[in-house]
């Protein structure tokens, strides 16, 4: 059942109205820059045969390689279908290799191949020169507020 409110006329509550609204509410300014960097970094991926999904999991395996594909999946916040048509592409690309853990043979471990540590080298200063794209003009200070803030945002969404 849904509820619907009338928005008084009361001019707060109007002005309240207006900072929500696309294009002007915040959610939507954060939707759209994140559909103009997606697209960015995809044109920018797609020669060397990736996505800008095949990048957050080879960051992650950078970071931890070996990791337990719920573990990536949880460190994303994605869920398990789209992670495992995603692993799969990069297995086929022999990015990754999968193998069974040791002690509890339910688990898979994701491990990178020499091709996707080779990654390592090449990726980071695309997504680097990408972020400085989307910065100019906007100072050090700035950047880590602002990441202050969207961190603080995300959690209060989690």
């Amino acid at each position: 059942m849904m509820v619907h409110t009338r928005i008084s006329e009361n001019s707060q509550d109007l002005e309240t109205w207006q900072e929500v609204r696309a294009p002007y509410g915040v959610g939507y300014k954060i939707k759209l820059l994140s559909q103009l960097l997606a697209r960015k970094f995809t044109e920018r991926l797609e020669p060397l045969g990736l996505t800008p999904f095949h990048w957050v999991v080879l960051c992650c395996l950078w970071e931890e390689d070996g990791l337990p594909t719920s573990s990536i999946g949880e460190k994303l916040q994605q869920v398990g279908g789209t992670l495992t048509g995603v692993l799969d592409r990069m297995e086929e690309r022999c990015l990754i290799r999968r193998e069974r853990d040791a002690r509890d043979r339910r688990i898979w471990r994701i491990w990178l191949t020499d091709a996707g540590k080779e990654l390592e080298v090449i990726l980071p200063p695309i997504a680097l020169a990408l972020r400085e794209e989307a910065m100019q003009g906007i100072s050090s200070a700035e950047r880590a507020h602002f990441c202050q803030i969207l961190n603080r945002a995300i959690a209060n969404m989690s």
